[in-house]
């Protein structure tokens, strides 16, 4: 069978996206179509598939799975990136409210500039801060948040340029402090002016990828809460892309999280599943 995509980047991040709202993808395959369409040598390539379904009381439902087929109830550059490819479709317009299984967005694609896209995304939850730990002889501070996925985030008085993201994400990632589901992992460089720069390794990609939106979005609510910035937050991502992170902070409790960025479509195309 043939199928339509359309292929999008976000920050760095790229995605497979499908029209799925009459169910041609069953549920039972999207693990391993994820895994045959995200490979870059065999196939279109990519860090993710996203699913765009019907809704039951919103405009529509996204559904997210990671290059190796496991599922995440949320991804930052994932939304905007099923926004711009909605508005594409023609099935909304400049503003939508989309479902996630681990909440409702609202996004609009900007009037000045299509290919940005803001998402306003729900409280985050399940702060801990100053977790310690050692990783060759080395102690590690780690800030721990959950924006729709959990997050560490570890800041970096060094050259960022430097840090081994993946040798040490992948410890963390895998640490049994953060287990059974294990953690993304962000290393942050403050640069002053409301700046930072963030490098990200993912679960489910286990690997550096270019930008995390979710990611991105704990980077800099972290920030704000550790006073080393104040809100918007401009954050520079691994691929060189800028994104900003506005949010309201009283007493650690955050809320009015807004998360925008670049989101814009490469190609489109057909494929046999």
């Amino acid at each position: 069978m043939n199928i339509n995509f359309s292929k999008l980047t976000a920050a760095g991040n790229d995605f497979v996206l499908i029209d799925n709202r009459e169910s041609i993808i069953r549920n039972e395959d999207y693990q391993t179509l994820a895994k045959k369409l995200c490979d870059r040598r065999y196939s279109i390539g990519g860090d993710g598939l996203i699913l765009l379904e019907k809704s039951t009381f919103k405009d529509f439902k996204m559904k997210y799975f990671n290059s190796d087929g496991s599922y995440a109830s949320m991804c930052g550059n994932g939304g905007r990136s099923i926004a711009r490819f909605a508005y594409d479709l023609g099935i909304v317009n400049l503003k939508m409210v989309f479902e996630t299984d681990a909440g409702v967005i609202n996004a609009e694609i900007l009037m000045k500039d299509k290919n940005r896209v803001k998402l306003d995304l729900y409280d985050p939850k399940d702060l801990v801060k100053d977790i310690k730990i050692i990783i060759d002889e080395r102690e590690f501070n780690i800030d721990f948040i959950n924006t729709g996925v959990p997050h560490a985030v570890i800041f970096i008085d060094d050259d960022i340029g430097n840090v081994d993201v993946v040798k040490f994400g992948r410890i963390v990632r895998y640490h049994k402090t953060f287990a059974p589901d294990g953690t993304n992992v962000n290393f942050v460089k403050i640069l002053g002016d409301n700046t930072i720069i963030v490098r990200t390794y993912e679960r489910g990609i286990e690997d550096e990828t270019l930008a995390c939106g979710t990611g991105i979005t704990a980077s800099g609510i972290v920030s704000v809460l550790r006073s080393f910035v104040k809100p918007p937050v401009n954050i520079i991502a691994k691929g060189g892309d800028r994104l900003s992170v506005s949010l309201r902070n009283f007493n650690d409790k955050i809320d009015n999280v807004v998360l925008e960025g670049p989101a814009y479509i490469s190609f489109k195309g057909t494929v046999e599943i």
